[in-house]
């Protein structure tokens, strides 16, 4: 089985590389899924995920999916978004930034971070402190 057959674009060892740099090994099953995720900055249910792979003729299960994003998730890798009780994406994108989520789609726009200003925040609560901001701007179709 090919890990590589899903995209050209980013070669088996550039990959092996980045698994190495966050400290996964770098499994068969692991290349084909972080070959789909970092061909280019994506945002991916692990359903759609699967499905691509698939669709490249690649074997795995969906379990091996799950798994697999969620050691991505906590070695940094990539970024999970929920964006509500029922839909999860993965964000290959690892540089800061915020989104719009379309409603109606589940679609999801980058927003670069110098594009979102904030005049204040909060006051945290006692001992705690910032580890990061993420904006969701939710967007629908104007009616015309």
């Amino acid at each position: 089985m090919n890990s590589v057959s899903i995209h050209n674009a980013h070669p088996a060892n550039d990959v092996t590389a980045t698994l190495a740099e966050h400290n996964i090994s770098p499994t068969s099953q692991r290349l084909q899924i972080a070959n789909v995720l970092l061909n280019e900055p994506m945002h991916l249910s692990a359903d759609q995920l699967l499905e691509k792979l698939r669709h490249a003729g690649e074997k795995v299960s969906k379990a091996t999916v799950y798994n697999t994003l969620k050691l991505f998730v906590e070695r940094g890798l990539i970024r999970q978004i929920n964006l509500d009780p029922e839909r999860t994406v993965y964000d290959s994108r690892r540089a800061t930034h915020h989104h719009f989520h379309e409603v109606d789609t589940g679609t999801l726009w980058d927003i670069d971070p110098d594009d979102v200003a904030f005049s204040r925040l909060p006051q945290l609560p006692d001992g705690m402190e910032i580890a990061g901001v993420e904006v969701i701007i939710r967007v629908a179709r104007k009616v015309q």
